[in-house]
Formats: C-alpha cells, structure tokens, sequence
C-alpha cells in the first residue's frame, strides 16, 4: 500500500516562477489571503462535466455562470509580485467559481507566475514511496471564441470581461528530484528522465521550425497503458513533460488525484528501464501501434494496469455553436 503525505510551505508571501524550463521551478511569492479563500470555500462537491474544445484545450463545464474581469494584457516578467488590482480581481474569479467546482480546488495553493499573468495557477505536492510529486493546475482566464458572453470587449491592453461556464485548465502530477526548501527562494528540481526530445530542425531562413518528439512519445506512453483498441482522443493521460513522464488527470477531485498519481508511480516505474529503446524507436518514426518496439512494450505491461482505462468514455458531439466538443468520463 502506498501512504500519501502532503507536504506544506511555511505561509510566506512567495511566487512560484518557472526558470530553466523542465529542470527548476522556484518558489518566490504565495498570498496566502487568496489561499485562505481557497481554503474556505472549496468544501464539498458538485456536478460538473469534463470536456476538450475541437482545439484540443481541456475545461470544465459548470452548472451555472461565473464572471472573469478584464485584465491587463502586459506585464514585465522581472516584476515577480503582483499589483493590488490584479489580486483583487483573482479574489473575484476564485469567489465566483471555487463553489462551482470546491472539489478541483481542495488542498491547493494559489501562486503567481509572472511570465503566464493570465493564468491563474495553483500547486500541491504529494510524497509516496519515500519520493515527491508536483501537481500543478493553471486556469486560462482569456476569453476564447464561443464559450462565454462577453460584457465588455478586449482592447490592445485588456482582455475581455466575460460571463461562461466553462474554465479552461492545464493540469500535471510531475515527478520532483530534489526539494531545495532552505533555498532562498525555496525550489522543486524536476526528475529528468527522458535524454533529448529535441531531434533536429527543417525548413531555412525565417521557415526554420525545431523538430520535437514530445508528442511521439506521449502517443507511445498512453497507447502502452490503455486497453487495445481504446478510444481516448484527445486526452492523453501519460505524457512527455519537461523532459520527463508525466500523468494529466481527468478526475481532479482529492481522491481522483491520488488514483492519477498512483498510475503515474507504476507507469513510470515501469517506463524508466525502457525509456532508451522508446526514445530510439521515436527519434526513428512517428508514433505508430505497428512499431514493433511498441508492440513488444506492450507484451510486457500486466493486463490488470489497462483495467481501469475501461472506464473511459470519449464522446463526441457538437455544441450550440455547432463546433465539435469531447466529453470525457473516467472514475
């Protein structure tokens, strides 16, 4: 049985700001009033669905209305603390859609990330097993085409202000290294354990464009622990994230999270003594379930860690506007 321990931070006013992208995340400012509200309000639980936009962007789909303010557009990454405007509106949001969804926001600590101002982003960490996992959410707080109605227009400066339902949100379990907590600031350094994803380049002059297999070696992992013949486009549940495996949940409720980061422990576990021979198949070709080291991976996975991945339903259908939408259900 793995024991889940939840680690705190002294309640400091810092920022967690990412430098050096896949290898240290730092710790500089946290309010700890707008956590405090977090705190207080996202008790219980609440119907909501779980969806993906034909974009591929993952949200919430609530039961009622919330409204986001209009913020300012521009902001200059070296001022890592927050102006009073900003919070206040970040108090407005978090009041208006932490009782839509309390569940997906218990246990969690709000910071802020001056290089993604229009991101609302919160942090958790988990130890199991003697090591140390990152959750990490961010709520988009821009207004996007046909999800909500908009009560006052963006300008070059601002971003709408806008009534919707949905909120869009970016969520990992990312394996931590080491916890430098007597650093100041304090940092996570994340577990490197994928070589290279970058493989080269294509195009000249202004064309050039990198050439990444990230999302080859996403396919590969997902596809290894999902029944044969799953659907599950376009969620991606085991993924290729700062060089290293990571788990997107789709149950983010507590204890959705900890079964996410119970299949994350045993998927990396497992991927790690094969992480060369899948980065050398990926580096060669696109990800396809005819690959024979794909093939013969997949031998090796016991049967019952494909179980639970029954349960998931992908349905598509299209929306009010006529644009095509996901539902996602998974328990």
């Amino acid at each position: 049985m793995i024991k889940f321990v939840l680690i705190s931070f002294p309640r400091v006013d810092i920022v967690l700001v990412m430098s050096t992208p896949g290898k240290k995340i730092q710790l500089h400012y946290r309010n700890s009033e707008i956590s405090g509200i977090i705190e207080e309000l996202s008790l219980g639980s609440t119907h909501y669905s779980c969806r993906f936009n034909q974009n591929e962007e993952f949200f919430l789909h609530l039961d009622d209305e919330f409204t986001i303010p209009a913020f300012k557009i521009h902001h200059e990454v070296s001022q890592t603390i927050p102006d009073k405007i900003y919070l206040e509106k970040i108090k407005t949001v978090l009041k208006g859609v932490i009782p839509l969804a309390p569940e997906v926001f218990h246990g969690l600590k709000y910071f802020f990330n001056p290089a993604e101002n229009l991101r609302m982003s919160f942090f958790q960490v988990y130890r199991a097993n003697g090591n140390s996992y990152l959750y990490l959410m961010k709520i988009d707080l821009e207004h996007k085409p046909g999800q909500g109605i908009i009560l006052t227009q963006a300008t070059n400066d601002q971003t709408a202000e806008y009534r919707t339902r949905n909120i869009f949100i970016e969520c990992d379990i990312i394996p931590i290294n080491t916890i430098l907590s007597q650093e100041k600031p304090p940092a996570f350094i994340l577990e490197q354990n994928i070589s290279q994803t970058w493989i080269g380049q294509r195009g000249k002059g202004y064309l050039v464009q990198g050439i990444w297999i990230d999302a080859e070696l996403t396919k590969f992992f997902t596809k290894l622990f999902l029944p044969q013949g799953q659907r599950n486009y376009p969620y991606y549940p085991f993924s290729c994230r700062h060089k290293t495996i990571c788990h997107t949940p789709v149950n983010l409720s507590v204890e959705g999270r900890k079964k996410h980061l119970l299949m994350l422990i045993k998927s990396a576990h497992f991927l790690k003594p094969r992480m060369e021979r899948i980065e050398a198949a990926m580096k060669q070709d696109n990800f396809s379930e005819s690959n024979p080291v794909f093939q013969a991976i997949k031998k090796e996975v016991p049967p019952a860690w494909t179980e639970p991945w029954k349960n998931l339903k992908v349905t598509p259908f299209l929306n009010e506007f006529d644009m095509k939408e996901f539902t996602i259900d998974f328990e």
